[in-house]
């Protein structure tokens, strides 16, 4: 086999394993249902709580992301062995995922209980000023 073939074939796995961005994972599915019999008053403290543990996933997953990709640069560029450090996902990306899920299922509660609870995306890009 030649050498190039094998050495884009492992250069394609290791880069597949590098841990996803937290803009990057969807939303796990969390039923609606867990949440449609809170009050407003309950589900705005559900969603400060969910926001925050969302917040604070999402920056152990951004670091995970960013150690890879330092990881995987030097591994190219350097040394090929500390391709070996890239780790991937794991449970903070499942943790984010999930998190993300619970904050589509207390907007939709929120909206049938007409509650008003919106979460910013923030990875949405800002609307262009009129005018």
């Amino acid at each position: 086999m030649n050498i190039k073939i094998v050495s884009a074939i492992c250069l394609g796995a290791v880069l597949s394993s590098c841990a996803s961005k937290p803009s990057e994972i969807e939303a796990a599915y969390v039923s609606p249902t867990l949440y449609e019999s809170l009050s407003c008053d309950r589900l705005r403290e559900e969603a400060t709580a969910v926001s925050a543990r969302a917040i604070a996933a999402s920056g152990v997953q951004q670091k995970k992301a960013d150690n890879d990709a330092v990881a995987v640069g030097v591994g190219l560029v350097i040394f090929w062995p500390a391709l070996f450090f890239a780790k991937g996902d794991g449970a903070s990306a499942a943790e984010v995922a999930r998190l993300k899920g619970e904050m589509k299922a207390i907007e939709m509660a929120s909206l049938k209980n007409n509650c008003g609870i919106r979460f910013e995306d923030p990875t949405a890009k800002p609307a262009p000023k009129k005018g």
